[in-house]
């Protein structure tokens, strides 16, 4: 793979068509970002790539933008329950941010787009893709279940796109991935893009890419640079009130609170609506229509505080939420990237908040590995590292990074346990985080 030197243009000299550019500015759209100027052209040349840009960086119109005019330019209709460019997303959350901006780029064209996930009617989603699908966006589990189902057939898609993939195999859809691209007839054009650049995802690509042009923005693992990142010492009891006293600092901002757990994220909004702090909540818990009503509020701003399991982490583009907290600093390094992820989005500025314990202090020192960088300490002395939270005496577990399937915080759940489980049968005693401490 090579990644050409190519200059940043504006959207109109990246290609794209004037109908196409009318639409587009209508929404806003004037200069494009990096990963769009360097991603929209070889897209519409019918190269496959390999994206990697941290989040927030505009990579759902690079490749939904120059996808657009390539349907509209092949002028034929998607047969009955067929589908002309596909695109698999971990998340429902992503899923309908995906949906939400393709819609966008199509107003006032034929193209047809329909989304797929858990947790909805899955009868009204068989009506929907009964008529064919110019665009689907959808989670690998419920795609599958359709499939079973004989209300989709994917032998005639042209474009296959993987969002967020190094999530993807994280929480355990290799096995889904590869079932859903056998389905897939004939030549393709693949786009595949991630944040990070875990062994996996080079694997990934030698599979599933032709002769695709590299596209990297920066270094995995690093953030965006209008973050302002810092960390508080405390004792795990204090967190709360010293959470509150911060919120109170700016009351109109929009901020995004991350607890580990799905219990933990409920009973942290609990407390700050008892103390009179205008918060929801969404974790694996809530159902599809729940956790869009949720978001949708809170990005309307009548909700201020969201507080959130790493459900969240990818699948929310709020360009008004101005703090990230870190309630609970995440097992695995590269989550904290994809939280303040949340933040600085659209060339804003943004403020990353850990709250960091005794026993958390071997996360953070991940984090800080990671990213090539010390965070800034705002307030407290390093207490001594303790065993970390949900870790018996034995140590710490490693995270699982190796792809096996895990626990998982959408709709897919019960596909993961049970081939999970019989992949890691007599290898391991455990491949990841406790059940009690699921980050769903």
């Amino acid at each position: 793979m090579t990644s050409p030197e190519l200059n940043l243009l504006p959207f109109a000299d990246l290609g794209l068509e004037a109908p196409l550019l009318k639409t587009i500015a209508k929404q806003g759209y004037i200069t494009p970002t990096p990963i769009q100027s360097k991603v929209i052209p070889l897209v519409l040349s019918g190269r496959d790539v390999m994206g990697l840009a941290q989040t927030g960086t505009g990579k759902t119109a690079a490749f939904g933008l120059p996808l657009t005019q390539q349907l509209l330019n092949a002028e034929h209709k998607p047969a009955s329950k067929c589908v002309r460019a596909l695109v698999l997303a971990p998340t429902r959350e992503l899923v309908c941010q995906i949906a939400d901006n393709m819609r966008d780029f199509v107003k006032g064209t034929p193209l047809s787009v329909n989304m797929v996930v858990g947790g909805a009617s899955i009868q009204n989603q068989c009506k929907a893709l009964a008529r064919g699908s110019d665009v689907l966006i959808a989670t690998p589990g419920r795609l599958l279940d359709l499939i079973k189902r004989k209300a989709v057939v994917l032998d005639k898609t042209q474009y296959l796109v993987l969002d967020e993939a190094d999530q993807m195999l994280d929480l355990g859809f290799i096995h889904d991935l590869r079932r859903i691209a056998q389905l897939i007839g004939g030549a393709r054009q693949t786009l595949l893009f991630s944040a990070t650049m875990p062994k996996q995802i080079s694997e990934l690509s030698r599979a599933y890419l032709t002769d695709a042009v590299r596209v990297e923005m920066a270094p995995p693992g690093q953030a965006a640079d209008k973050i302002r990142q810092s960390v508080h010492f405390m004792k795990q009891e204090d967190k709360a009130n010293v959470l509150k006293v911060s919120l109170l600092e700016h009351p109109e901002d929009l901020s995004l609170v991350f607890a580990r757990t799905k219990h933990g994220a409920e009973a942290l909004m609990k407390k700050l609506v008892a103390a009179g702090f205008d918060a929801a909540s969404i974790h694996g818990n809530k159902s599809h229509a729940q956790r869009s009503r949720v978001i949708r509020d809170f990005k309307d701003s009548k909700v201020k505080i969201l507080v959130a399991t790493d459900v969240a982490a990818r699948g929310i583009d709020i360009p008004g939420v101005k703090y990230v907290y870190n309630y609970d600093l995440p097992h695995i390094a590269e989550n904290y990237v994809h939280r303040i992820g949340r933040t600085a989005r659209a060339g804003r500025k943004g403020h990353a908040i850990s709250l960091c314990c005794g026993a958390e202090i071997s996360f953070l020192r991940d984090i800080e590995k990671l990213m090539g960088i010390r965070i800034k300490v705002a307030s407290g002395d390093e207490p001594q590292a303790e065993t970390p939270v949900g870790q018996g005496a034995k140590g710490r577990k490693r995270p699982n990074r190796s792809g096996a399937r895990r626990r998982q915080p959408n709709e897919d759940r019960t596909r993961a346990k049970t081939s999970g489980r019989k992949k890691a049968s007599g290898k391991r005693k455990s491949s990841g985080p406790s059940k009690t401490h699921s980050a769903a």
